[in-house]
């Protein structure tokens, strides 16, 4: 279970390093990087950076290149050297000071020596432990013993949460969930690329049952055995456009309800058994989902259980094991990526160290790359683009006053969280040892896991991040009614102090008004200000709302990438109201400033060219194909080169800074233009 963010980019590995800091400020835009025989009108993406797309191939280790990725490559270059330096000087620190702490956990990532002595030693009790199971009960035992142990979460998901209609309640929350390929549709399609995925999936299971002991015989008839329950999950699992709407998931189930609808699990002694009280009612996402999961436990044989309990270890543990399991592993997600070569190990160790014990980590990395400065004038910009948001909601003809004000009321209750936490997690009990890597991963789970349900009936902690500070992203949560912009993303090419007002107001501004206007899109705006799920408009603006989302929705259904394969207007669609909102937000803002009321040009382009061409290289970059199709049915954000003419092809005011015409390819009649917020 996660909590529900609205993310600017969609998470990824942090990748190698490059100089992003421009030498002047003509070079924030960079002329060089354009393709200016392409009219801005025909093909604003190639015009914008068609050079700087030429000439920066995705690299072998790479699935996509631009803006972004350069960032993260600095970033996790950053943190690279904060590690290196803590595991270089580790047994001159304390024990249990946050250097000990995080140098131990980097250096024994790092042993990859005592890795591959181990082999597949520290998975063979919990894989013995499943073989010795011989009843019903022991099968449903382990679905909470895995949950507990750290080995992982089997069949369905399950945390604690904020419950969406009364969000000063963490209760427990139960989800889809039991397959390991990206979605559902990879089970249940069959043309060529799913097929062909099917067929690696199986070979991949085939592989790691091999690597365990199993003959080949068997390894393939576990394979198969695998796959057909997990189609058989896949078949009742909701899709990720159903899943985006906050009131199709939220189910509230009183326990004896529950308990009857899905009578082959003991729910009160499942709970028991994680620590957690019995409840008098349960959040549950996906219904019909555990109605299949009760025909499954009541009708699956045991050893099939038994088979799919392994594979659950098996797929959790591989990337942590000896070379054969990380190679096994990473063939595998070559088919879905294209990704040419495996990502050095200290870069996936960097990341690993940073999404494990990120708030350790965080705060020697604000320490050393963070400056002050950068979140004063942050605050200055989200009040600024507060201010902006305010003046284009009292200004839309569309909506009533009533539901004006009450939009009204929930831009103003926004928490705005710049940089990092104001209190920072400290990891308590958790046991990092500086020569056991797979012990520590497990050591981190269980703790992760203990503090998540510890949660149960505790006050929400408003203080808490959902990202870490290194994190070149940002996002929206929408029962929290918060923005959250961690240290990482405020950096060139989003923000720079010594940038000028266009740059900075098209880059840093239009991602913090992206993560306002997620409040505001299909789904954010099923929440009030208070982070409750609770309609408040009025019947009329609703339907006003939802023809003007229409709209966009069949702009971005329109888009193909790999010439055949259509955007999904409805999956994208909040990002897509994201980056129409956010930019609008971010223009109206930029005009309020010196630089947006002049027509002084720099390097011979004017504060409103600069402001689109600004926003037009922070999407800039190129994808993979095998990772483009992916991407296309997993990603709920439009691919770059659609973001970055999306919002602008509904502005006037990027037809008047380039002078748009009729007749050129991105032309839309001002009629149809889409104006939201």
């Amino acid at each position: 279970m996660k909590t529900i963010y609205r993310c600017l980019v969609l998470s990824g590995l942090l990748l190698s390093a490059d100089n992003l800091i421009a030498q002047s400020p003509e070079k924030f835009i960079d002329k060089a990087n354009m393709n200016t025989k392409v009219k801005p009108g025909d093909d604003f993406a190639e015009y914008a950076n068609g050079v700087w797309v030429k000439n920066n191939p995705i690299p072998a280790k790479e699935t996509r290149w631009g803006s972004f990725n350069q960032l993260r490559d600095f970033n996790i270059n950053a943190v690279k050297t904060i590690l290196e330096e803590v595991k270089l000087n580790q047994k001159s620190y304390p024990a249990g000071s946050i250097e000990r702490r995080v140098a131990d956990f980097y250096a024994a990532a790092m042993d990859s020596l005592a890795i591959e002595k181990l082999g597949f030693s520290p998975i063979k009790a919990d894989l013995d432990q499943v073989n010795a199971i011989s009843t019903k009960k022991e099968v449903l035992d382990a679905l909470a013993q895995f949950r507990v142990s750290g080995i992982g979460s089997p069949l369905f998901g399950f945390g604690v949460a904020q419950d969406r209609k009364n969000v000063e309640n963490m209760v427990p929350q139960l989800a889809q969930g039991g397959t390991t390929l990206p979605d559902r549709d990879f089970y249940l399609k069959s043309d060529i690329r799913s097929a062909k995925v099917q067929e690696v999936y199986k070979n991949y299971i085939k592989t790691l049952f091999e690597l365990v002991g199993n003959s080949s015989e068997q390894a393939k008839a576990n394979a198969d055995l695998v796959f057909g329950l997990e189609k058989q999950l896949a078949n009742a699992q909701m899709s990720r456009v159903e899943m985006r709407d906050p009131y199709k998931t939220y189910n509230k189930f009183a326990w004896n309800e529950f308990q009857q609808k899905t009578n082959e699990i003991d729910w009160t002694t499942f709970f028991a058994q994680l620590n957690v009280p019995k409840q008098d009612s349960i959040l549950v996402s996906a219904p019909k989902f555990f109605e299949e999961v009760n025909r499954l436990v009541k009708e699956t044989p045991i050893n099939q259980w038994k088979v799919y309990l392994q594979w659950s270890i098996l797929k959790g543990a591989a990337p942590n094991l000896s070379s054969p399991f990380v190679k096994a592993s990473f063939s595998f997600s070559q088919l879905l990526t294209g990704q040419k070569v495996q990502t050095p190990r200290w870069q996936r160790m960097s990341s690993l160290t940073d999404g494990t014990i990120g708030e350790l980590l965080g705060q020697l990395y604000v320490k050393n790359y963070f400056k002050p400065e950068a979140k004063e004038r942050m605050k200055v910009l989200i009040e600024n683009l507060r201010k902006a948001f305010e003046i284009r909601i009292q200004k839309l003809d569309w909506m009533s006053d009533a539901t004006k004000q009450k939009a009204l009321d929930k831009l103003h209750a926004f928490t705005p969280k710049i940089g990092y936490p104001d209190k920072w997690k400290n990891y308590d009990g958790l046991e990092i040892s500086g020569d056991q890597y797979f012990q520590n991963l497990r050591n981190a789970s269980v703790w992760g896991f203990k503090e998540n349900v510890s949660q149960v009936g505790k006050k929400v902690d408003r203080s808490r991040w959902g990202m870490t500070p290194p994190t070149v992203n940002a996002y929206y949560s929408p029962v929290m009614n918060e923005i959250v912009f961690p240290a990482g993303i405020l950096q060139f090419p989003f923000f720079d102090p010594k940038a000028d007002d266009a740059v900075n107001y098209g880059g840093i501004g239009a991602v913090i008004g992206h993560e306002m206007s997620h409040g505001f899109d299909d789904s954010g705006s099923k929440y009030d200000k208070d982070g409750t799920l609770r309609n408040w408009w009025t019947d009329e603006d609703l339907n006003k709302f939802k023809a003007k989302t229409a709209l966009l929705g069949a702009q971005f259904d329109a888009y193909t990438i790999l010439d055949t394969i259509h955007v999904n207007g409805k999956l994208t669609m909040g990002e897509n109201i994201g980056d129409l909102g956010g930019l609008n937000m971010a223009y109206e803002a930029f005009k309020l400033t010196e630089q947006g009321k002049s027509k002084k040009k720099i390097d011979g382009f004017t504060p409103d060219q600069r402001f689109f061409l600004s926003w037009a290289q922070v999407w800039r970059g190129t994808t993979l194909p095998e990772t483009a199709a992916q991407l296309i049915i997993t990603d709920p954000h439009s691919p770059n080169q659609y973001r970055t003419i999306g919002a602008p092809v509904n502005m006037d005011a990027w037809y008047e800074a380039f002078n748009i015409k009729p007749g050129d390819k991105l032309y839309k009649k001002p009629e149809d233009r889409i104006k939201i917020w």
